[in-house]
C-alpha cells in the first residue's frame, strides 16, 4: 500500500478555499467534509485538509502562523510539464492566488513556479526531466 500525505492548512474562509483548489484542479472529498473542514484530493496520495482556525486549534497547543507574515511550510507539487507548470500558475491566479512570490526555479532539466493561496499559504509547481536530472547529477564537476 502505498503512503498518503494529508496537508493540514488552517484557512480564514473555508468556502472561499474550497472554491480554490477547485479552481486548480483538486476535488472535495465530501466524506471528510463539514462546515469547519474539507479534503480536497489532488491524486490518489495527496490531499490537502483546509481547516477553520478553530478546528486547526484542536491539533496543536502553538499558535497559528498567519503565512502571509511567516513561512511556516513550503509545499511542492509535481507537473506534467513546463506548460503545465505555468497552467496551474495561470488557474492559481484567475482563482484568487498570487503568482510568483518568490522567483521562477529554470535549470534547462526543471522547471518551477510558486503561487500563494487566499491565505498565504505558498505552493510550489515543479516539472523535471528525470533523465536529464539524473544526466546532470552524474555529470563531472568541471575544476
Amino acid at each position: 500500500m502505498s503512503k498518503l500525505i494529508f496537508v493540514n492548512l488552517p484557512v480564514a474562509d473555508l468556502p472561499k478555499s474550497i472554491a480554490f483548489y477547485e479552481a486548480l484542479g483538486a476535488v472535495k472529498n465530501e466524506q471528510f467534509t463539514d462546515h469547519t473542514a474539507a479534503c480536497m484530493v489532488f491524486s490518489e496520495t495527496i490531499h490537502a485538509m483546509l481547516l477553520t482556525h478553530d478546528k486547526f486549534r484542536q491539533f496543536t497547543p502553538k499558535k497559528i502562523a498567519d503565512a502571509r507574515d511567516t513561512t511556516e511550510v513550503l509545499i511542492c507539487l509535481s507537473a506534467e510539464s513546463r506548460d503545465d507548470v505555468d497552467a496551474t500558475l495561470a488557474s492559481a491566479a484567475a482563482a484568487g492566488g498570487r503568482a510568483d512570490p518568490g522567483p521562477k526555479q529554470d535549470y534547462g532539466f526543471m522547471y518551477g513556479r510558486s503561487f500563494e493561496d487566499p491565505d498565504g499559504h505558498i505552493w510550489e509547481v515543479m516539472w523535471m526531466d528525470l533523465a536529464a536530472a539524473q544526466e546532470a547529477m552524474s555529470a563531472p564537476a568541471s575544476a
